[in-house]
């Protein structure tokens, strides 16, 4: 018999679609997929990713400032709130609808608008790398550069992006918030797209032009609420050594130094898979009693059981 546990899940982006109306559907079947988890007795909080979401938000909102001169530009902060915001709402009316089918008439669910601090000298500001947006021709991007103060990058030969940095986040502004509904049993949504970037400056926190991996979020999120598990969804339903090679091995259970080692040695590419390794290191190493695993939303049911998934522990 397994123990009911306080999970926090990192959804991928593959759990919400790439437009409005792919969102709509793609929750649906996420929301299924979280109810089961909740059915089974578990204290579930979701983190989501917001990529192609903000991207979409972010075009929206340069296209808005070029049509019309008095508009200013919409800061990238402010687009990530705006896809919290959106995501948020749908996804927690797929999950009350499905929860209510299920007999839950009375279980809360609310989205938690989420700012994460990062710090100002971070080495991430000094070299951005995060592509963000569409891609431009030169001479836009020249514009770009003069008009909004963006750094551009060429990207592959098919033109050229927007690039921000992609710093550590070090503190949950709303934490205490989130820790008072998850322990009124509340079903909460939050640090969606890793949250809103923003650093302290006196008083004020001031949005900073970045994006938070939302798996490093997702982490400190676990640990701040004494989770038991931090899980974080992805395309596959295992992590795996020497990926498409012949020698290729899908892993069930590893240490968190057999985990260090397999990133020492680079088995996980930057920007996918080795983020998700890293935060589950990080979350798996604050304590004895904390698992993190990486799985496909479909099995994160199984993957609880112990019957799929990657495990990491210490």
């Amino acid at each position: 018999m397994y123990k009911r546990k306080r999970i926090v899940i990192a959804l991928g982006g593959n759990a919400l679609g790439n437009t409005l109306p792919e969102q709509m559907i793609a929750v649906k079947s996420t929301a299924k997929a979280l109810c089961d988890l909740i059915e089974d007795g578990h204290q579930v909080v979701v983190v989501h990713g917001n990529g192609p979401q903000v991207g979409m938000i972010n075009n929206a909102m340069a296209a808005l400032s070029r049509e019309d001169p008095k508009q200013p530009n919409t800061p990238l902060s402010v687009c990530v709130a705006m896809s919290q915001a959106y995501i948020g709402y749908d996804l927690q009316n797929a999950l009350r609808e499905e929860l209510r089918k299920r007999g839950f008439v009375r279980t809360p669910v609310v989205t938690v608008v989420t700012q994460v601090r990062v710090d100002p000298d971070d080495p991430a500001f000094q070299n951005p790398s995060k592509p963000i947006g569409h891609f431009m021709s030169k001479e836009e991007a020249e514009h770009a550069e003069k008009a909004y103060g963006y750094i551009m990058k060429e990207d592959a030969g098919r033109g050229y992006r927007r690039v921000v940095a992609s710093p550590k986040p070090v503190e949950i502004v709303e934490q205490d918030a989130i820790n008072s509904l998850v322990d009124a049993n509340k079903i909460v949504i939050c640090c969606g797209g890793g949250g809103i970037p923003v650093t302290l400056q006196g008083d004020h926190l001031k949005g900073a032009s970045a994006v938070i991996d939302k798996d490093f979020a997702s982490c400190l999120l676990a640990k701040q609420l004494g989770a038991d598990m931090l899980i974080i969804l992805t395309a596959v339903e295992k992590v795996a050594v020497n990926f498409g090679k012949e020698n290729e091995e899908w892993l069930d259970d590893l240490t968190v130094s057999q985990a260090e080692k397999y990133i020492e040695e680079g088995h996980f590419a930057a920007g996918s898979m080795l983020p998700k390794v890293q935060a589950a290191v990080d979350f798996a190493s604050s304590g004895p009693d904390r698992t993190a695993m990486i799985t496909l939303l479909s099995k994160a049911k199984d993957g609880i059981r112990g019957e799929t998934g990657t495990r990491i522990h210490l």
